[in-house]
Formats: structure tokens, C-alpha cells, sequence
């Protein structure tokens, strides 16, 4: 669907896989409309001016919007099989297609260079493609995490159109359709408990490989992944040997330097998980042939996507991040990499859902129990909810009860106002959770509560 030019309805199109989507297509010449129950509800949401500075078309999500003229609808998995717009969509007949459906189909027109993981898709996915546009490779993208330098008055950041016949995708699994993507190259990052059990997302990934024509680049630290590290694998490293592993690491505050074949580097986004995630993009770069020099030159101008490790105020004294972090795995890592930089620190976390909550109880409350300090404390927000038909047999109550009993501190705050009385006593505090886009905000105005104290 490449050539011809279509009339595409995207429904859900808040959604940052779908307005990836939809800005992709809308930019390589489709006529785009769409909407959302978010701007439904908040008609100056910044998202949709956004998307209408593309000159995508927004309607109301009430199903009047759509009509005979479309060949195309695709609708996110969040769109309830009830709603007006897929009813409607039924009944004229016009062709009908989940998100990852068609990303899969977008995906079989070009070079696709799949991003997968249980962590850090987006941050690699934002990062290679920086890398490749600031190379001159010109890739093409379609992301969920927005990348900062990306980001203009009519892009998000979560896509680019570009002139070359790669296209770098996030391959995720929560869904199960990463199954039905056939990429020239795959990266595998990790694997660990998220959307799905440890074996069931295991089999995605086999099959991914199966799919995948060319490289497959893959963490040789990951446990997980051992047992799919074949001799044509392409592996990276901090502590395994492996084809591109980083030596004479210098973890630092806000940045990171690091030496792989002698050549030195310097990543400008903290932690160890972001040194795995360059660490795959030097693998993939190094095997199409760009000499690591090159790489070097760029890689430090890389400034991270939003909501991974923002700063929104570091004034010396005071501190206060906010993050995506959401499953067990980037809880650890996000805490692991804030110890290295406050001795004493406020986190607020907010669940998403009630059903991943439900999954990963044991490990999120393992998660906090093994990161939190002495000197740090925990506040628990309400589990996020956007309606639909969840069982709500889990709270953050839960959560915080058998943190608490096994001597952390932690407690469950309702109200986003009663926060700034507690974070009032910190100096450093790092807010989290996915897919609440209010999240940032909330950070914003804890950034300016603190600096009154």
C-alpha cells in the first residue's frame, strides 16, 4: 500500500503506536483521518493539534466521522469490537485492519530492522534511527517513544519518513503480533516478565527469528536469551565476551564512556541498561558497514526519548525525573541508576492496569524490596485506568502492604494533591509508570513544589 495513495481512518489514534502510524503515512502522502475518546474528553489536547498541523483530519469518536470513502480502517487494540467506528467500518464494507496488522504490512515494503525486548524498544528504536539519519542512511521510522531531537510543531517524535528503503519498527510482544513481522534484521534486547510469562514470549522471539532474513543482533548477558545464541548471531555485551562488548566503562552521573575494539565512546543518557542499548545499535550499525570512528562521532549527540530518565529539575540541590518505567525489569534498572546519584530519594510510582499488575505482583514487589533503601521511600498511586472491562481484584494497596511488611517504606496516596506534602521532605524524586500522559505533567508540578522548600 506503498505506491497508490489511500483515504485512511485511524481510530485510537492518541495512541503513540498508532499516531506513529498514522504520521508516517500522512507524511508519505495518504489522506489521514482519526480519532479519540482522549480527544473526546480534552478538545486543546496537544497531541491532536499536533496531528492536525500534519493535516490529518480529527472527528469525534462517535462513528459519524466515518463513511464509504476510506479503503482503509485500522483501529487500535484498545477500540472495543463494540464501538461505533469499527460497527460502522462493518457495515460499508470498508477494509478493516488492527495496528499491528498493518505495521506488519507496512513492514514488507521495506528493509525492516525489528526492535524487540521486554525493555528498552523505544530508546533503541529512537536511537538507531538518530544514528542512521545523522550517518546519512536517511531510515525511515515508526516508534512508540517520541525522541527529543525528532520532535517539531507537526512531529511527535515517534516517526520519520526518510529516503532509504530501511524502516526500524518496534517489535512488541505484548500484543503477540510481533509474530507476523518478516524484518531483514531483528535486535533482541532482553527478556523478562512483562506483558506475557517468560516461555510464552520466548516463543514470540523464536519465531521472530525464524521471520527475520538477515542479522539477528542479540544481548549475550541476557540469561534468558542464552539458549537462542546460534554461531551467526551477532552479540553485545558488558560482562560476556561477545562481538561488540564495551570495556573500560565509566559509569558517570548523566552519561556514560566506554571503549569497544579500542575505539572510545561517550553515550549522554545514563545507566547500564542504556550502555546494553547503544551497545545493540554499534552492533547493528558496525554490520552494515559503518565504521566504528563514525559511530563515535555521533553517538553523544543523542539525547534520549521523553519520559526515559527526564530531568525536569536538577538545580544542584533538588532532583525530580520522570520515567517510563513500568514492568520489574526497568523499575530495577531505573532505581539502580538513581542510586548512583542521591543518597535519599522519593519514588512514585503508578501501576498501569490491572491486569499486568495482577501478573507482576510478585515481581514488582521483589523489585522495590531489592532497590529500595533505608533513606528512600515509596508512594503508590492508584493503578491507571482508562475503562474497559478489567477485573479490579488488585489495588496498589496490595502492592504497598507486602512492601512494607518486609521493613521498606511505602505507602498508597489517592490523591495526586496530598503527594506535595510528602515530597516536600525529599530533595530528590523520580516519578513512573506507563502510558498516562498526565504522568509528565504531575512531574512538572512536583519540580516546582520542591523548589519551594
Amino acid at each position: 500500500m506503498q505506491d497508490k495513495k489511500y483515504k485512511i481512518f485511524f481510530s485510537g489514534i492518541a495512541g503513540s503506536g498508532v499516531s506513529a502510524i498514522a504520521s508516517f503515512m500522512a507524511d508519505k502522502g495518504h489522506s489521514i483521518y482519526g480519532s479519540d475518546r482522549a480527544f473526546d474528553l480534552n478538545p486543546d489536547h496537544a497531541l491532536k493539534k499536533t496531528l492536525q498541523s500534519k493535516k490529518i483530519t480529527i472527528v469525534p469518536q462517535d462513528g459519524k466521522g466515518m463513511d464509504g470513502s476510506f479503503e482503509l480502517a485500522v483501529f487500535s487494540t484498545a477500540v472495543e469490537p463494540d464501538q461505533p467506528e469499527v460497527l460502522k467500518a462493518r457495515e460499508l464494507g470498508v477494509l478493516v485492519m488492527t495496528r499491528p496488522d498493518y505495521l506488519a504490512e507496512i513492514t514488507a515494503s521495506f528493509k525492516t530492522i525489528a526492535v524487540s525486548g521486554t525493555s528498552g524498544k523505544s530508546t533503541v528504536s529512537g536511537m538507531l534511527t538518530f544514528l542512521m539519519s545523522k550517518l546519512g542512511l536517511s531510515p525511515n521510522f515508526i516508534g512508540g517513544g517520541r525522541v527529543k531531537q525528532f520532535k517539531t510543531t507537526s512531529n511527535s517524535g515517534n516517526s520519520l519518513t526518510g529516503s532509504s528503503d530501511y524502516l526500524i519498527i518496534e517489535a512488541c510482544e505484548s500484543d503477540g503480533s510481533i509474530v507476523n513481522y518478516k524484518p531483514q534484521h531483528t535486535i533482541i534486547l532482553n527478556l523478562a516478565l512483562d506483558h506475557h510469562a517468560v516461555d510464552v514470549t520466548a516463543g514470540m522471539f523464536k519465531t521472530l527469528i525464524q521471520h527475520t532474513k538477515g542479522k539477528i543482533i542479540m544481548n549475550a548477558d541476557d540469561k534468558n536469551l542464552a539458549a537462542m545464541v546460534k554461531k551467526s548471531t551477532v552479540t553485545f555485551s558488558i560482562e560476556n565476551p561477545s562481538d561488540f562488548m564495551a570495556e573500560n566503562i565509566s559509569f558517570k552521573p548523566f552519561s556514560t564512556d566506554f571503549s569497544v575494539h579500542n575505539v572510545r565512546l561517550t553515550l549522554s543518557i545514563p545507566g547500564r541498561h542504556n550502555l546494553y542499548n547503544a551497545l545493540s545499535c554499534i552492533a547493528v550499525l558496525s554490520e552494515l558497514s559503518t565504521p566504528l570512528s563514525d559511530i563515535a562521532a555521533v553517538l553523544p549527540e543523542f539525547q534520549g526519548i521523553e519520559r526515559r530518565f527526564d530531568i525536569h529539575l536538577n538545580d544542584g540541590k533538588h532532583l525530580v525525573i520522570d520515567d517510563y518505567a513500568h514492568n520489574p525489569h526497568k523499575i530495577s534498572s531505573l532505581m539502580e541508576t538513581v542510586r548512583r546519584l542521591r543518597p535519599r530519594v522519593c519514588y512514585i510510582f503508578q501501576p498501569h492496569g490491572f491486569g499486568p499488575t495482577r501478573l507482576m505482583k510478585k515481581e514488582y514487589i521483589q523489585s522495590f524490596v531489592e532497590n529500595l533503601r533505608d533513606s528512600d521511600h515509596l508512594i503508590l498511586l492508584p493503578i491507571y485506568y482508562i475503562g474497559g472491562t478489567a477485573s479490579k481484584d488488585i489495588s496498589s494497596q496490595d502492592l504497598a502492604d507486602e512492601i512494607t511488611s518486609r521493613g521498606k517504606s511505602a505507602e498508597v496516596i489517592e490523591c495526586r494533591e496530598n503527594v506535595f506534602h510528602v515530597v516536600s521532605k525529599y530533595d530528590s524524586c523520580v516519578i513512573f509508570g506507563a502510558r498516562d500522559e498526565t504522568l509528565s505533567d504531575f512531574t512538572r508540578e512536583i519540580a516546582r513544589q520542591v523548589q519551594k522548600y
